[in-house]
């Protein structure tokens, strides 16, 4: 039987080793181990855990290891955070287990040397009362308290200030719902609730048809084969609302992949008028094709295409969906990974962003609406974007957005999940007027 710490701190070495996505990762690691479903969680847990917590992680063992983190060896950087974490958060596993657990796990890793120091440093910590001391200095605590880069911090804090700062990073330390929305062509919500067996289902109070999911895997039950629901975080469906198409509407989608927004709007057009849904590779073009076939969407068309470039042979449309390629802050209770990201990585993202936006308005209608969106809260990628977006453009116009985003945000919409408990988002729609 598989040591479901040893997986965790080998898929933890690999993913800070190669930064790839970290639900891909660890569904890879369990699918390819024989761990029973207990023993799964638990490596879950210590997983994104660590994740979720590696720089407060270091801060402590920076506190009690003679030597600094960043000075350890990769797998014993690893079971001592493995170690931390299990003792700070994960409250049905003694201390004195993570503590022996770990040291084990340092003999398995052929660190056998390393044993003494990963025994000290767990046991001091014990000792100390757990107490961990933050930082004075307002923005190097939450760096450590919530485990974000201090470019992240600044950043947010310089856009938006310190309490929604506070609320995206906060949110972040934890598992986020399982939110579906209800497929409306396919099944009554009694039809959907049944059909999901062991699966506990919640209501928003926010829109009609999304539900919260609990209490297992939501695409194993009956209600995901028959396509009673797909998978979509609130704030994405609230952008959909916000396009607001209807049967009579041609929409373009320019941007789809997986497709959950094509789906939701398909849905709102009660499966009739018309979405044309792109994108740039094939195998992703395939996500949604499959995906509008289990959902029995008969008006969709997915096809390849590269949004940033004009496509002549397209018609026009009275409704575009343009949610661009993005740095995905506003999701990172989902990919805790992306927080640790170099914001030098996304120095080119608002030239791209701004180019799909204005390739989009060629394809627009006189009379037609666009909505912008973004999985960020970076105003580089939002407001800066459109702004310039409604500069170059005077045939634009703000619309404001419908209910319930319109009495807060007016026509543009930075959502963070004390709003409605979603993920962070940002949503603003504009109208062709000539």
């Amino acid at each position: 039987m598989a040591n479901p710490r040893y997986l965790a701190v080998k898929l933890l070495c690999k993913t800070f080793s190669d930064g790839s996505f970290s639900n891909i990762q660890l569904n890879n690691g369990l699918k390819n181990s024989d761990l029973d479903e207990r023993d799964k969680k638990l490596c879950s847990a210590i997983y994104y855990g660590v994740i979720e917590r590696k720089i407060y992680l270091d801060y402590v063992i920076g506190q009690f290891s003679s030597r600094p983190p960043e000075k350890l060896d990769d797998n014993i950087l690893n079971i001592l955070r493995s170690g931390i974490y299990q003792i700070l958060f994960i409250d049905n596993v003694p201390d004195s287990a993570s503590v022996n657990e770990s040291v084990k796990l340092a003999k398995k890793f052929g660190k056998t040397s390393a044993s003494g120091m990963i025994n000290a440093v767990l046991r001091n910590f014990i000792r100390s009362g757990k107490k961990v001391n933050l930082p004075e200095k307002r923005i190097d605590a939450y760096s450590v308290k919530y485990s974000a880069p201090h470019e992240l911090v600044d950043s947010l804090v310089n856009d938006y200030g310190y309490e929604l700062a506070e609320n995206l990073l906060s949110d972040a330390l934890g598992s986020p719902p399982v939110t579906v929305r209800r497929n409306t062509l396919k099944c009554s919500e009694e039809e959907f609730i049944d059909s999901l067996g062991k699966i506990k289902a919640e209501k928003s109070g926010i829109l009609s048809e999304c539900f919260m999911l609990s209490g297992g895997d939501v695409t194993s039950t009956e209600a995901f084969r028959k396509g009673f629901f797909h998978v979509q975080d609130l704030a994405s469906q609230l952008c959909c609302k916000a396009l607001a198409p209807t049967e009579n509407d041609v929409v373009l989608d320019i941007c789809s992949a997986p497709g959950g927004k094509t789906f939701t709007m398909s849905q709102l057009m009660n499966g009739k008028g018309k979405i044309m849904a792109f994108d740039l590779h094939e195998k992703r073009v395939r996500l949604i094709r499959d995906g509008a076939e289990r959902l029995g969407l008969s008006n969709v068309t997915a096809s390849v295409g590269d949004a940033s470039k004009y496509n002549a042979e397209l018609p026009k449309f009275t409704k575009i969906l343009c949610d661009v390629p993005c740095s995905g802050i506003g999701a990172i209770r989902r990919k805790p990974e992306i927080k640790y990201k170099n914001f030098g990585d996304f120095s080119g993202l608002s030239e791209i962003q701004y180019n799909i936006a204005e390739n989009a308005l060629n394809y627009l209608e006189i009379g037609g609406e666009l909505v912008y969106s973004t999985c960020t809260l970076r105003k580089a990628e939002n407001e800066q974007v459109t702004e310039k977006l409604l500069a170059n453009h005077p045939e634009l116009e703000p619309v404001r957005l419908p209910e319930p985003l319109g009495e807060k945000f007016g026509s543009i919409a930075d959502i963070f999940p004390c709003h409605f408990g979603s993920d962070g988002f940002f949503i603003t729609k504009f109208r062709k007027v000539r």
